[in-house]
C-alpha cells in the first residue's frame, strides 16, 4: 500500500538527524508489505492439499517476514524520534491515519505464522512464546486503533462528503485479524475459564469487526457509484474490502476449530455450523468483489496505472480468502473450495512476488522513500 496523498506539510520545526533523512517519508502504510509477505507462509501450511517443497518455502518467507518486520519497527521508531512533525501529522491526515491498523495486523501475522511455520525453524515454545508477546501488542494495538481512529476521523478530520477510501477499513478489520489467529493459542492455554474466555474474546473480536466493516462498506461503494473510479494510484486499495471478508471466514472457522475443550457441547455444535453458514455466502460475495475489483485494475492498467506501495493491498486480503476458502474446504470436505484455495494461493504468490520485487528495486533507487514531487494534492480538511 502507498504513502496516500497528503495536505501539506510544515517545514520540520527543528533540524533532523542527517542518517535519518531518508526516513522522514518512511508512513504506517509500510507495515503492509510486512502482513503481505507474512500470510504467504501462514496461507501456504493452510492448503488441504501437499505440495512437496512447499513448507520449506514458507518456512522461508516466514523468515523474511520477521527480519522485515523488526527492521520496519527499528525504522518507524527512528522515524517518530527524528522526525516526530511528521509522524504527527500522519495521525491528522485522513488519508494515512488509517494505516496505523496495519502496524497491528503486522504484529498479529508474523506472531500467528511463527506458531504455525516457525516452529519448524526455532522450536514450539519459542515460537509460542514470540506469538504470545506479538498477538498481546498486536490485539492491544488494533483495539486502540478501531477506536482511536474512527474518533480523529470524526473529531479532527474533515472529510468531503464522497470521499470514502477503502482505506478506511484498515483500523476495523485489525480485531478480526486477533479474531482469527487467536484461536490457535487457546489450546495452550489451562482448561476451563481461560479457554473459554480467550475463545468468546476472539468471538466478541469477530463480531467487533464486522459490525463496524458493515457500516463502513456502503460509504465505499457508493463513492465508487457516484464517483466513478478511483484514482490510478490508489485503485489496488479495492482490494482491502477481500480482507473483512476473507478474514471473517477464516475466524468463525478457527474458532470452531478451537471450541472442543472451550466451551460447552452445544455450542462447539453451534460453531461448526455457524463456520459454514457464515462462510460459504461471505465467500461468494469475496468472489464477487474479487471480480468487480481486478476489473478495475485492468482498466487502471490500461490507463497508466504504475507501481506504487498500495500494490501490496493485492497481498494480505487475497491471503485471508485462502485461508477462509482452506477452513471452508476442511469444513465441508468439499473439494471445490481446495482448489478455490490453491487458485487464490498462486494469485497470492504472483502478486507478493511482483510487489516485493518492485519494491526492493524502489528502495535501492530511492524512489519510494523520496520526498513527495509538486504540490500535494488535498483529499481533506484538518481541524
Amino acid at each position: 500500500m502507498a504513502t496516500i496523498p497528503r495536505t501539506q506539510q510544515s517545514p520540520a520545526p527543528y533540524p533532523t538527524a542527517p542518517r535519518l533523512s531518508s526516513l522522514r517519508y518512511l508512513g504506517p502504510n509500510w507495515y503492509a508489505a510486512v502482513m503481505g509477505t507474512s500470510i504467504v507462509a501462514s496461507a501456504g501450511v493452510a492448503l488441504p492439499v501437499h505440495i512437496p517443497g512447499l513448507r520449506t518455502f514458507c518456512t522461508f518467507v516466514w523468515v523474511l517476514s520477521a527480519l522485515a518486520l523488526a527492521v520496519l519497527l527499528t525504522a518507524r521508531a527512528g522515524h517518530w524520534i527524528a522526525h516526530r512533525d511528521q509522524a504527527r501529522s500522519h495521525l491528522l491526515d485522513p488519508a494515512v491515519a488509517p494505516f496505523y491498523g496495519c502496524l497491528s495486523m503486522a504484529l498479529l501475522a508474523v506472531g500467528g505464522s511463527s506458531l504455525v511455520v516457525g516452529r519448524d525453524l526455532i522450536g514450539e515454545s519459542a515460537a509460542l512464546a514470540l506469538d504470545v508477546v506479538l498477538y498481546t501488542a498486536g490485539t492491544v494495538i488494533g483495539l486502540v486503533a478501531a477506536a482511536a481512529i474512527p474518533y480523529l476521523m470524526v473529531v479532527r478530520h474533515r472529510i468531503e462528503p464522497g470521499n470514502a477510501s477503502p482505506v478506511w477499513l484498515l483500523p476495523v478489520v485489525a480485531p478480526m485479524v486477533s479474531a482469527a489467529l487467536g484461536p490457535l493459542l487457546v489450546p495452550h492455554l489451562p482448561a476451563g475459564q481461560w479457554r473459554e474466555a480467550m475463545l468468546l474474546a476472539c468471538y466478541a473480536m469477530f463480531g467487533l469487526s464486522l459490525l463496524a466493516t458493515l457500516v463502513m462498506l456502503p460509504l465505499v461503494f457508493a463513492r465508487l457509484v457516484h464517483r466513478g473510479p478511483l484514482p490510478l494510484v490508489l485503485t489496488p486499495t479495492l482490494f482491502l474490502v477481500l480482507g473483512p471478508l476473507g478474514q471473517s471466514t477464516t475466524a468463525v472457522g478457527q474458532i470452531a476449530d478451537a471450541a472442543p475443550g472451550a466451551v460447552p457441547e452445544p455450542y462447539v455444535a453451534g460453531f461448526e455450523m455457524f463456520a459454514v453458514l457464515y462462510g460459504v455466502p461471505v465467500m461468494g460475495f469475496a468472489l464477487l468483489w474479487l471480480a468487480l475489483s481486478a476489473a478495475l485494475v485492468v482498466r487502471a492498467l490500461r490507463n497508466g496505472m504504475t507501481f506504487a506501495m498500495t500494490w501490496w493491498g493485492f497481498t494480505f486480503p487475497v491471503g485471508t480468502c485462502v485461508t477462509g476458502a482452506a477452513g471452508l474446504a476442511r469444513h465441508t470436505g468439499l473439494t471445490a473450495f481446495t482448489w478455490l484455495a490453491v487458485a487464490l494461493y498462486v494469485l497470492l504468490v504472483t502478486a507478493w512476488a511482483v510487489a516485493g520485487f518492485r519494491t526492493l528495486r524502489g528502495l535501492f533507487d530511492g524512489a519510494l522513500l523520496a520526498a513527495p514531487q509538486g504540490p500535494a494534492p488535498v483529499t481533506a480538511r484538518t481541524t
